[in-house]
C-alpha cells in the first residue's frame, strides 16, 4: 500500500513537471521574437503628437543622469520631460539642477519627502508630473528612474499606438543582468508574469485579463483622463497593472509589447534588492492571489525542490550497502530534473544568459518560495511592505485581487 502511494505521487509530480514545461516552452520561444517596429513615416503618419514623459524619481542618484539623458535625446519633433523629485534624501535634486540648464524641454518638479494621506509615493509623484504638464500634449509616457531609452523609442512606440488605436500602450524593456543573483532569479520573474498574464489574452479585446510594466507605460491623455487618472488609484503599490485593469474595464482598448528594441533596465542589483522589489508585490501583483501565490510556492517545492531532493536520498540509498535501490524515485527525479534543466537552460539561452546557471537551479527554487511566501505574509498580517523608505501597511486592502 505504501509503495503505491509513493509511485501514485511520482506519477503525479511527473506530470506536474511535465505539464510545467509543456506551458512555458511557448513563452520562451516568444521571448526570442522581437517586435517590428516601424517609424512614423513607414507607418504613413502624416504628424506625430505632443507627448509629456513624466518620471518620477526617489533617491535616484544612481541612475537618474543616465535615463534622463536617453529620454530627452528621443528622435520625437515634440516632447517634454517632467522629472518628479519625491523627496529624495540624496544627490538626486543636485543632478536635476544641473541637467536642467542643458535642456530647455526638462522641467523639474519638487515635492516634500511627506506623503498625502491615502497616496502611495510613485503614484502620487505621477500625479503631480501629469498636473505640470503643458496643455497641448496629447499622450503621457510614463517610466522609471533606472530605464535607458533608445534614441527612437518614443516615434516607434506612439506610431504602433496610433496604428492600432490604443489607449494604452506598453512595453517589456531588455533586462540587463549583470550579478550572480540577477541572472539566477530574475528568469523565474519572468516566467512567473508570463503565465499568469499571457502576452495574448492581455492583447485580446474578448478576454478581461490586463497587465503593463511601468517601466514604459504611455497613456492617451483623453482616455487617461475619462478614466479619473492617478487619482482614482492613489493608494495603489501596483499601479501599472492597476492602470491596465482600470483602462480595460472601462472599455479602453490596451497593448502590451516585446520592447527589447526600445529600452533596458537594470532593476536591482543583488539578493537584497530583488528580494525587497518582489517582496512589495509579490503577493498583491498575482491575479487571484490567495490561491495562486500558495499553489505556485507548493508547486515550485514539489516540481522545482523535491525532485532533488529525491535523486540525492536515492543515491544514496544505493551507495549504502544493505538499504536497497530505489530505482523508481531514481529514474522519476533523473526524468523531472532533466526536463528542469531543459526548460531553464533554453530561458537563459534567450535571456543570453551563461549555460552554468542552469547548474544553479536547485538554489534559484528556494529562495523564490521565501520571496513568494515573506510577501504573501507580509501581506496578509498587515504589517504592510517598506518601499523607498515608505512603509505601506494592509497592501492588500487597497489592491484589486484579480
Amino acid at each position: 500500500m505504501k509503495q503505491n502511494r509513493v509511485l501514485n505521487f511520482l506519477n503525479l509530480q511527473s506530470l506536474l513537471v511535465a505539464g510545467f514545461a509543456a506551458a512555458v516552452w511557448p513563452i520562451i520561444s516568444q521571448l526570442k521574437i522581437a517586435e517590428r517596429w516601424a517609424k512614423a513615416r513607414e507607418a504613413g503618419i502624416a504628424s506625430l503628437p505632443p507627448v509629456s514623459i513624466i518620471l518620477p524619481a526617489r533617491n535616484e542618484e544612481k541612475n537618474i543622469e543616465k535615463c534622463l539623458r536617453s529620454l530627452l535625446s528621443q528622435s520625437y519633433p515634440d516632447f517634454e520631460v517632467i522629472a518628479v523629485d519625491d523627496g529624495s534624501q540624496d544627490a538626486t535634486p543636485q543632478i536635476l539642477a544641473r541637467l536642467a540648464p542643458e535642456y530647455p524641454n526638462l522641467k523639474i518638479v519638487t515635492l516634500e519627502g511627506k506623503l498625502p494621506e491615502g497616496w502611495s509615493g510613485k503614484v502620487h509623484a505621477m500625479h503631480n508630473g501629469v498636473k505640470a504638464a503643458r496643455p497641448q500634449s496629447q499622450w503621457f509616457l510614463f517610466s522609471d528612474a533606472d530605464t535607458v531609452h533608445y534614441p527612437n523609442a518614443l516615434e516607434f512606440s506612439i506610431t504602433r499606438a496610433l496604428q492600432n488605436k490604443l489607449d494604452l500602450f506598453s512595453a517589456l524593456s531588455k533586462l540587463e543582468l549583470v550579478s550572480f543573483w540577477e541572472k539566477l532569479l530574475m528568469p523565474l520573474v519572468i516566467l512567473g508574469i508570463s503565465l499568469q498574464y499571457p502576452e495574448k489574452k492581455v492583447n485580446s479585446e474578448k478576454s478581461k485579463l490586463a497587465i503593463a510594466n511601468g517601466q514604459y507605460l504611455l497613456l492617451r491623455r483623453e482616455a487617461f483622463e475619462q478614466v479619473g487618472g492617478w487619482e482614482t488609484l492613489k493608494n495603489s503599490i501596483v499601479d501599472d497593472r492597476d492602470m491596465a485593469v482600470l483602462m480595460k474595464s472601462s472599455g479602453k482598448k490596451i497593448a502590451v509589447y516585446n520592447g527589447e528594441k526600445l529600452l533596458q533596465v537594470r532593476m536591482y542589483t543583488g539578493l537584497k534588492e530583488i528580494w525587497q522589489g518582489f517582496g512589495k508585490n509579490a503577493f498583491v501583483g498575482s491575479r487571484a492571489a490567495y490561491v495562486i501565490v500558495p499553489f505556485f510556492a507548493a508547486s515550485l517545492f514539489v516540481a522545482g525542490l523535491l525532485p532533488f531532493v529525491q535523486l540525492f536520498y536515492a543515491m544514496l540509498k544505493w551507495l549504502t550497502p544493505g538499504k536497497g535501490k530505489v530505482s523508481r524515485l531514481f529514474w522519476h527525479s533523473l526524468f523531472q530534473i532533466s526536463l528542469l534543466a531543459i526548460m531553464r537552460r533554453r530561458l537563459d539561452r534567450a535571456l543570453g544568459i551563461p549555460a552554468n546557471y542552469t547548474l544553479f537551479t536547485p538554489l534559484a527554487t528556494p529562495v523564490w518560495i521565501g520571496i513568494l511566501l515573506d510577501s504573501m505574509w507580509r501581506s496578509i498580517k498587515g504589517g504592510g511592505v517598506v518601499w523607498k523608505g515608505r512603509t505601506y501597511a494592509n497592501p492588500t486592502k487597497t489592491q484589486k485581487m484579480l
